[in-house]
């Protein structure tokens, strides 16, 4: 989204706090994060037999493809807990 400045009357994009404040919506990522961990623990309660905790924490077979290693949903908890730990202060 662009906004005109008043200042230099030139077009400039808009930075993520001003869009919040603008439409004074929650922010989406921390929405996402929220319902992916409300998600973990859901399946860590249901047991390890169920398909979804092993497709939680289960390591697929076969060789990976060349290159940079993509996230897996563990892995992507992991990073949100740690980030939960830091801006909380949760030790």
């Amino acid at each position: 989204m662009r906004k005109r400045d008043e200042e230099t009357e030139e077009w400039r994009r808009l930075y993520n706090e001003e869009l919040f404040d603008l439409y004074s919506s929650t922010n989406i990522v921390q929405v996402m994060k929220s319902k992916r961990m409300r998600w973990v623990g859901c399946v860590v309660l249901r047991g390890a037999r169920r398909g979804t905790y092993r497709v939680l924490v289960g390591k697929p077979k076969g060789k990976r493809p060349i290159g940079r290693p993509r996230h897996r949903w563990e892995d992507n908890i992991k990073i949100d807990l740690q980030e939960m730990v830091w801006r909380h202060g949760l030790d």
